[in-house]
């Protein structure tokens, strides 16, 4: 078996390589939405990815078509006799940059700053794939364990294709450790597991009051006010003085007792105003990871330039409710339904379109997989694995959890809370790709040694 110390070299010299990886991944704006991008950069970007693990060993690697039209890119490697297989999941399509002049950097060119690589998917995922890739050349022949890979192509756009296709193939993703790699640590130097993610329950509420516009010279009074209608429905939904959320019928005041969050951290990641409050109460991983948190997305209602001296006759708001693990997402939406519909006032006609719901997600940590990559943490960081919460959602952890119930799940990855992923100025650590390729390596190894291998 190759040691520590030498893994460790041998991925210290696979650095610049790795930021070349990333950089032409980065080039590729792989966006899966037509509407934005052409499909062929998200083919271009599969290819990529099929070739490089090609070359890093994998065998039969290919695009599978989904149903939802993207490609997934799929491969393995057979198990030596007697040997574990882990399945290593990454994804290569990236959010959308949204407002190109808010970035510090061009989108698209891996740009390094301040010890940091820039770039959108520098992170989230690309970076995970580099991660993988770094592992693999490391390691090269001295792989102890089978290996299955998939890289999915429309993850951020939530179509859910290779949900689907997991569902119509199980046979090609079967095995006993699942390494779901689209997340991170808690912080640069922290080796971290995601134990629990957060599901979800969207709906579009539509509240009518009138047949029409009327002056509100004329009518402004007595007429009712949808508007003003769905902000009283609205803030009904939060604590007045703490800002909480409050839902009728649901459990809002869970806790969480993996590792925390600094508030002054979460404070700057998030880019709160000086002077502005957090809201809620409790810790901020409670407060993430353990309750319910609501968010009005969007606002159906007269623009400010152009409104006319009219009552509005009708308006509707898009909302999401975080599902915190031990809630059940269906149950939660029929919750906030029926709390907006309660709280319509004076009569107003309350519509409820429901968008969708995905089941928030708790990993078993008791198992052989997790003992390794406890080991391999503290090899690599010289401190315990931590746990951590995620406040966002990965479909397919829970379609994994149900098609293989056997098999481990663990998430892990390049992401931390300075990366930014989904917003302006993207950026990754590149010590944390170095390091977390080095976990991964002594992962694989770890886990054949607690099968006898």
């Amino acid at each position: 078996m190759t040691t520590t110390t030498e893994l460790a070299a041998r991925i210290a010299a696979l650095m610049p390589r790795a930021k070349q990886d990333l950089t032409d991944l980065v080039a590729i704006p792989s966006v899966a939405d037509p509407r934005q991008y052409p499909p062929e950069e998200c083919r271009k970007a599969a290819q990529w990815v099929a070739d490089a693990f090609a070359e890093a060993g994998l065998r039969d690697v290919h695009l599978a078509e989904t149903p939802d039209g993207s490609h997934a890119v799929i491969g393995h490697r057979p198990p030596p006799p007697g040997a574990p297989t882990v399945l290593l999941y990454c994804h290569y399509d990236v959010q959308p940059p949204l407002d190109d002049t808010a970035w510090t950097t061009p989108p698209f060119t891996l740009t390094e700053a301040q010890g940091r690589w820039y770039g959108r998917g520098t992170a989230d995922c690309k970076g995970n794939i580099v991660m993988h890739l770094t592992a693999l050349r490391a390691l090269g022949e001295d792989i102890p364990v089978g290996l299955k890979f998939v890289a999915e192509g429309s993850e951020e756009q939530g179509t859910g294709g290779l949900e689907a296709y997991v569902a119509q193939h199980p046979e090609q993703f079967l095995a006993d450790a699942l390494l779901v790699c689209d997340t991170g640590n808690a912080e640069v130097g922290t080796g971290t597991a995601t134990i629990t993610l957060r599901g979800l329950a969207n709906l579009v509420v539509t509240v009518e009051t009138l047949a029409g516009e009327v002056h509100s010279g004329m009518f402004g009074g007595p007429a009712p006010d949808a508007l003003a209608a769905l902000v009283q429905m609205l803030a009904t939904l939060r604590d007045p003085e703490t800002g909480a959320t409050r839902v009728n019928g649901l459990d809002c005041d869970g806790t969480w007792d993996g590792v925390g969050y600094d508030e002054a951290q979460f404070r700057a990641d998030a880019g709160v105003l000086d002077g502005v409050r957090l809201t809620g109460t409790g810790t901020v991983a409670d407060r993430l990871w353990a309750r319910p948190a609501v968010t009005v997305l969007g606002v159906d209602c007269p623009p400010v330039v152009g409104s006319a001296a009219a009552v509005p006759p009708t308006a509707r708001a898009r909302v999401s409710l975080r599902v915190p693990p031990g809630t059940d997402a269906r149950a939660a939406l029929q919750a906030l339904t029926q709390h907006l519909t309660d709280a319509a006032p004076w009569g107003a006609r309350v519509t409820v379109e429901t968008e969708g719901t995905g089941s928030p997600f708790r990993a078993a940590t008791d198992g052989p997989a997790y003992t390794a990559l406890g080991k391999a943490v503290q090899q690599v960081y010289g401190k315990p694995l931590a746990f951590l919460g995620q406040g966002g959602s990965i479909p397919l952890c829970n379609v994994l959890a149900t098609t293989y119930p056997r098999a481990e799940i663990v998430l892990m990855g390049v992401e931390e809370p300075r990366c930014l992923i989904h917003a302006p100025n993207e950026s990754v650590d590149p010590t944390e790709i170095e390091h977390m390729a080095h976990v991964e390596a002594l992962f694989l190894h770890e886990y054949a040694a607690a099968h006898g291998r």
